[in-house]
């Protein structure tokens, strides 16, 4: 079978089951595991919306304890003993009863066939409406509350309706959780200000139904505060920032939550539109002198607030994970808001991170509004307090988790020794699922290999996904996904090297290294990512020793280099010309989607479009390909840009498309804009829409993404006289591409 049919079945295998792995076929022994450089590793989206496969109303038949494994089209049915025989631990399990009438042309639904693989008022004006809007996309019996923040946090009393009444916490005071229970009265039920003999004996509603009510007796109250909400009327100098109490206005919302919901699905959205400047888990001084720490300042460790505003904030988001509530950051500023600090409040939850200039971009609107999006029937698509399980059979063992959970710490046979990512679990909590949310699960090889290991007949590793999780309308699902992969044979065996996914590879590679980066220098994570290329090219590409010009890669490999060398010089590794909130929004994203998402952000797709050709034609991401009579698309995933060649854009300005005449021109110039909505039609969060000409400003977006084939040091290599010069010392990727040669055959590493 050749690469392209190849490629096309494992598309079908995510597109069916969700799921996209590094190696489809598994080595059979350790050592050579060893030898594969990239890891055995899936991207798996449980949630993966399949209409095809109905929702099975009974419970899952499972293998005895401690298995668990849930029946699948992998295991072994005896139809007239009544039994199945559990591939993972090869244990005998009868039929429920009301299996009693299944044949061999009856099976009951298991899982698919095995055999198919001003600005500020303007702001505060947005994000009210934007909430008002919000009441009449949630089901009418879900329970909201309110809480504002600025010099000093309130509470708002929404069960209290003869009055605006409000609950105040200091802004500068750190509460702890039963500080925050006592004074908002949720500790059994006691009413604040209230004398001990006139409480009542027993509380006719849960203590926390003053503050959260179903949106249908809610929203009058809600929408009249909303409406009434003016700018914190606490002064603020000239040369200060607005105190701002974000740690403390969380650390109430997470205290109100867990007092009274705990393991209950619960959403927190914080609405930020500047840093944090007072009490707990502040970013910055009000002093508008002293600027808030940069990429540089973490480097040199010249951070006032950056340790203890961290530790701050990661304690709260294991508070809410740890409770199954989710925290979503909603960030609409030009300067930073202390994202970095704050980001594990949505990453160990699974929340949503939004970073927008302000609260009246279409940017922040139109994503705000897909939170809500709701499925054929009329259901949020929206998932709570998940938890996700993997069981292997014993060639295999889970080695760790990259993406937006946090460990259950349960441990298994199917545990490895090593550990990538969250490991040393088999099981994994996600307080927020939803139908593109994705995972990188990472496994070794367990078999020591030797004759015990080579048994007659075809042999295969399997691994079992099971995600449960709480659907919206309030019950309890589970999904499950089962897959088998063949055993390769003796070593040399040419299948194992066939079996490699370069594109699923590129994702779960690109998620280690930015794990790595979370806690590593910068050049130590790039020097890995090389080192792990050479690797890789020594062991699979045909080379004479020493001899860079008898270099070759077979097709399942040849992409795999330049995806490396984009990946280097991408927004998620390089952290030049982005601030540190940049960066962690853009990892944060990148640890969401899944694979085919994933590769668009290593790899922007860049597409032409001229005259001379109908429609438009995928060009390379390479300087070559700006010529003054085309349009290009550039597509980052966080940024779609349609950017005009220096004649077309001359001629768009002389107004040409206009006249009669040049009617072609003016349909050219629509397509690309055609194409752009069609891209935008369903992502979140929305991507920036941008439009530039050849030598605007603007155009440093599609610049910095394209490979430098023609710089000020190259001699125009490769690109023609027409092509774009790009003034940059990064090396193009032909000499990357050279020194990788070089370095392979040479066996160095």
């Amino acid at each position: 079978m050749d690469f392209e049919a190849l490629k096309d079945q494992w598309s079908d295998v995510e597109e069916r089951d969700g799921i996209r792995l590094s190696w489809n076929t598994f080595p059979s022994s350790r050592m050579e595991a060893s030898r594969l450089v990239v890891p055995i590793a899936a991207v798996y989206t449980p949630l993966k919306e399949k209409p095809d496969s109905p929702l099975l109303q009974y419970e899952p038949v499972t293998c005895k304890q401690p298995c668990r494994a849930v029946l699948n089209p992998y295991a072994t049915v005896d139809i007239r003993a009544r039994i199945w025989i559990c591939p993972f631990c090869l244990m005998r399990n009868p039929l429920p009863p009301h299996y009693k009438d299944i044949t061999e042309n009856t099976i009951p639904p298991r899982a698919p066939p095995p055999e198919h693989h001003d600005r500020e008022d303007d702001s505060l004006q947005a994000v009210k409406d934007s909430l008002i809007m919000s009441l009449s996309l949630l089901p009418p019996n879900a329970l909201v509350g309110l809480i504002t923040y600025g010099t000093m946090a309130q509470v708002h009393e929404i069960g209290y309706t003869e009055c605006a009444k409000s609950y105040v916490f200091r802004g500068n005071k750190d509460y702890t959780a039963k500080q925050v229970q006592e004074m908002l009265g949720l500790a059994h039920g006691v009413r604040p200000g209230v004398p001990q003999q006139q409480q009542p004996a027993r509380a006719p509603l849960p203590p926390a139904a003053r503050f959260l009510l179903p949106v249908q007796q809610a929203e009058f109250q809600i929408t009249n505060i909303l409406e009434q909400l003016q700018h914190d009327p606490w002064p603020v100098a000239n040369d200060k920032r607005p105190l701002r109490c974000t740690g403390v206005a969380l650390s109430v919302a997470v205290g109100l939550l867990e007092s009274s919901f705990q393991n209950a699905g619960a959403r927190i959205m914080n609405f930020v539109s500047g840093a944090a400047t007072e009490g707990p888990g502040h970013v910055v001084s009000p002093e508008l002198k002293e600027p808030i720490r940069s990429h540089h300042d973490i480097d040199r460790d010249n951070i006032k607030y950056y340790k203890k505003a961290v530790k701050f904030y990661d304690n709260l988001a294991k508070r809410a994970a740890n409770n199954g509530h989710i925290v979503d950051i909603f960030a609409g500023c030009l300067d930073q808001v202390g994202l970095l600090e704050m980001k594990n409040l949505s990453n160990y939850t699974g929340g949503h991170m939004l970073l927008t200039d302000s609260f009246t971009s279409s940017q922040f609107k139109q994503s705000f509004i897909r939170v809500f999006d709701k499925d054929a029937n009329d259901n949020l698509l929206m998932g709570f307090n998940a938890s996700l399980e993997v069981l292997t059979t014993k060639e295999l063992k889970v080695t760790g988790l990259i993406g937006h959970a946090i460990s259950l710490n349960k441990k298994s046979s199917s545990v490895g020794e090593t550990e990538c990512g969250i490991g040393n679990t088999c099981a994994w909590k996600m307080c927020s699922i939803d139908p593109s949310s994705s995972y990188g699960i990472y496994f070794e090889i367990a078999n020591q290999g030797g004759p015990a290991a080579q048994q007659p007949g075809p042999q295969r590793g399997m691994m079992q996904f099971l995600t449960y999780y709480q659907h919206s309308s309030g019950h309890y699902h589970l999904r499950v996904t089962t897959t088998a992969r063949p055993l390769s044979g003796p070593a040399g065996d040419p299948t194992l090297a066939q079996s490699f996914d370069q594109e699923a590879a590129a994702v779960l590679m690109a998620r280690i290294a930015v794990f790595k980066a979370e806690v590593d220098d910068g050049p130590d994570v790039l020097r890995w990512v090389d080192r792990m290329l050479i690797r890789l090219c020594s062991r699979f590409a045909d080379y004479r020793k020493d001899d860079p010009t008898s270099f070759r890669l077979e097709k399942n490999f040849t992409l795999y280099p330049q995806f490396m060398f984009h990946l280097r010089r991408s927004q998620f590794l390089q952290v030049f010309n982005n601030s540190p909130d940049e960066t962690a929004f853009y990892r944060h994203v990148l640890n969401h989607e899944d694979a085919g998402d994933s590769l668009v952000m290593i790899q922007p797709t860049l597409d032409s479009y001229s005259l001379e050709v109908e429609g438009s034609q995928p060009v390379l991401l390479d300087s070559a390909s700006i010529q003054p009579q085309h349009i290009l698309l550039l597509d980052t995933f966080f940024h779609i840009l349609i950017f005009h060649g220096e004649t077309i854009a001359e001629w768009r300005k002389a107004g040409y498309h206009e006249q009669e005449g040049y009617e072609n021109l003016k349909a050219l110039l629509e397509q690309p804009k055609e194409d752009a909505r069609e891209l935008i039609s369903d992502r979140f969060p929305l991507p920036r829409f941008i439009v530039c000409d050849a030598g605007g400003s603007q155009a440093r977006f599609l610049l910095s993404k394209l490979n430098p084939s023609t710089t000020h040091t190259s001699g125009g290599y490769g690109g023609g006289v027409s092509s774009q010069t790009i003034f940059t010392d990064d090396v193009s990727l032909q000499t990357f591409m050279d020194h990788l040669m070089k370095l392979a055959v040479s066996g160095t590493s």
